[in-house]
């Protein structure tokens, strides 16, 4: 007798998440068809199943199987669909009689014993679950805390396609998983084993990071070896201000995707940090493959993306990041479709003067010759560095220093007065949609909100002329003039606070090397 069963799950492609119908349709016959658009894990899972089910007690039929996977245009990707599958056969060869499958969501791998395996994207799955009002969504054991992390959903996280049997055909009944959200996340949000207070000396450069934190500007870092880059820059997570709530939850999506969620666990509480290597390819930063997958741009999403070594990165992968810096996100087109990414970072990076790296050193002798600096600082591009707001120029640090037992001043503290500064601009910023923070001001804002006096414009003309400053300085010098004022809690731009800013502008010195201004 010809049976036609359906049970609900969801494909994931970017951050898109669409419900998907799982229809198995059984009829005479010896043959398996697989109709919907899947990917090679998906048409595996076929052999997955038939040993999963023979070793949980049951069989795959020999019966004319055809699993149709409704939307049939839309690519499916991945081993999540294995579970809804297994059931959806059991219950239309009538090896199990089911309540209702219309309201309940099934994701998971089947491993060929039966146990039902993670998989990737389970929390923009659970959120589309609630979305189109599914009662429950039954997940693998290891990603229930990740769903479970959406309220107003029955998540239930099952250890074996037998459980899950149990589950739909009432013969046991399970509690679903509750987790209090903002409990958990409050309590991981200050985590961080790095802090400013290990850090001696170099006053200057961590004002400079101050300033980049409290108003989201991009940074670059310009010293020697061994004078402390890398040590501040992987500190700076612990003076930018908390994630909230929908910044964690947008954060912690984009590694669902990307399956670098560790398992257990939940809502990504402190902002992301990431350093790829300088050999990284265009596809790894920006994202893309064949399944277009997040980047480092994305996975550093409401955190910090940081370019150790910047003139050692291909020109090619660091050209791409022109687009991301401006836009704020990233879209990945393929022949048959695209993804869009979020991409809103901080972009900090560091190099070294010159290629010996002890240009300006007054503990080493500089080896390099004008034309050898100029060509190793070409390699960044103008495009490129008009998106950096602040360059700021590092020395190494004297002894007396290093081997003071006076700590610096502790993380917290600078949290404090970033805070404040950059809850200022989200009171100036309430009614411009998109914009969060000075870094992100368009030309009308800048003259809005960070126009000088009559003083303040004569000193921008006379250092722009005495430094040689690019005309691409102007606004950016601005913008983090006023980022300056609002840690000085000033109404407006004040001649010391555009002077600090200028500072902050050393690569766009068109003479420096020859002038020796490092």
């Amino acid at each position: 007798m010809p049976m036609i069963v359906k049970t609900y799950t969801a494909a994931v492609n970017g951050l898109v998440v669409t419900p998907v119908t799982v229809e198995v349709s059984v009829q005479p016959g010896v043959l398996f068809h697989f109709t919907g658009l899947g990917d090679k894990a998906v048409h595996e899972g076929r052999d997955r199943i038939a040993a999963a089910l023979l070793n949980s007690g049951y069989k795959l039929p020999t019966a004319d199987i055809t699993v149709n996977l409704a939307p049939a245009d839309l690519p499916k990707e991945g081993s999540g669909f294995d579970l809804p599958i297994a059931i959806g056969i059991l219950a239309a060869t009538g090896q199990i009689a089911p309540m209702s499958l219309e309201t309940v969501m099934l994701v998971g791998e089947l491993s060929l014993d039966g146990q039902i395996q993670p998989v990737r994207g389970i929390l923009p799955v659970a959120i589309k679950a609630r979305a189109n009002q599914y009662r429950s969504l039954v997940v693998p054991e290891e990603n229930v805390r990740e769903a479970a992390i959406v309220n107003r959903l029955e998540v239930y996280g099952l250890h074996s396609l037998m459980d899950v049997v149990a589950f739909v055909t009432g013969a046991k009944i399970f509690e679903p998983t509750v987790i209090d959200t903002r409990k958990e996340f409050y309590e991981h949000q200050y985590q961080s084993d790095l802090d400013y207070a290990d850090v001696r000396g170099q006053e200057s450069v961590k004002r400079a990071l101050e300033v980049a934190a409290a108003g989201g500007h991009n940074l670059i870092m310009i010293g020697p070896p061994g004078s402390g880059k890398s040590m501040m820059a992987k500190r700076l997570p612990s003076i930018l201000p908390p994630l909230s709530l929908s910044e964690s939850l947008e954060t912690t999506q984009i590694h669902s995707v990307a399956g670098l969620l560790p398992a257990g666990s939940s809502l990504i509480a402190s902002r992301p940090f990431r350093s790829p290597h300088h050999t990284i390819s265009e596809a790894a930063l920006v994202g893309g493959g064949n399944t277009p997958m997040p980047g480092e741009i994305s996975l550093a999403h409401n955190g910090v993306l940081f370019c150790d070594e910047l003139p050692e990165f291909n020109k090619h992968t660091l050209e791409v990041l022109r687009q991301p810096l401006e836009d704020r996100e990233v879209t990945i087109a393929r022949v048959k479709y695209s993804v869009t990414y979020p991409s809103s970072f901080m972009f900090v990076a560091s190099m070294n003067p010159c290629p010996c790296g002890y240009y300006g050193d007054p503990t080493h002798h500089c080896v390099c010759s004008p034309g050898q600096i100029q060509r190793y600082l070409n390699k960044i591009s103008g495009p490129l560095l008009d998106r950096i707001d602040i360059q700021c120029n590092i020395t190494p640090v004297p002894f007396k220093d290093i081997s003071s037992a006076q700590p610096g001043e502790p993380s917290a503290k600078i949290r404090e007065r970033v805070i404040k500064a950059r809850e200022i601009q989200t009171s100036r910023f309430a009614n411009e949609p998109h914009i969060h923070c000075n870094a992100q001001m368009t030309e009308r804002m800048i003259h809005e909100y960070a126009e000088p006096d009559e003083a303040g414009i004569e000193m921008l003309r006379s250092a722009m002329e005495r430094l040689s400053l690019s005309a691409r300085a102007y606004s950016r010098i601005l913008k983090v003039a006023r980022t300056i004022a609002d840690l000085a809690g000033s109404d407006r731009v004040q001649i010391e606070h555009l002077a600090e800013a200028i500072s902050y502008r050393q690569l766009d010195r068109g003479d420096w090397a020859e002038r020796g201004l490092y």
